[in-house]
């Protein structure tokens, strides 16, 4: 599956997409769910940093309390990314983010 471009490796699109259906608590849950399951695999961290911005973007016109949650999600998972990622998988998060 290709979205915004970019040939997606995770389900998180999908997952998100099913969440936003049962609003902010899911929204919360499927992130904290996926973060903790692969906050190791920089890849998988990389493509939820961008799902969680594709998020926002789709949502900031129809609902701005999803557009906000979503924010708020992308801003904590890009603080701990550039906090935690080193080295190659820093060079990695930043050039696929960029």
């Amino acid at each position: 599956m290709i979205v915004n471009g970019h040939e997606m490796k995770t389900t998180f699109w999908q997952d998100f997409t099913i969440a936003d259906a049962f609003g902010i608590d899911a929204i919360l849950d499927t992130y904290n769910r996926a973060f903790n399951e692969w906050k190791d695999n920089v890849v998988y961290v990389t493509e939820l940093s961008l799902v969680l911005d594709w998020k926002i973007w789709q949502w900031y016109t129809k609902n701005e309390a999803v557009a906000k949650v979503y924010g708020e999600l992308w801003q904590k998972h890009n603080d701990w990314c550039w906090d935690n990622l080193k080295g190659d998988d820093a060079d990695y998060y930043f050039r696929i983010t960029d």
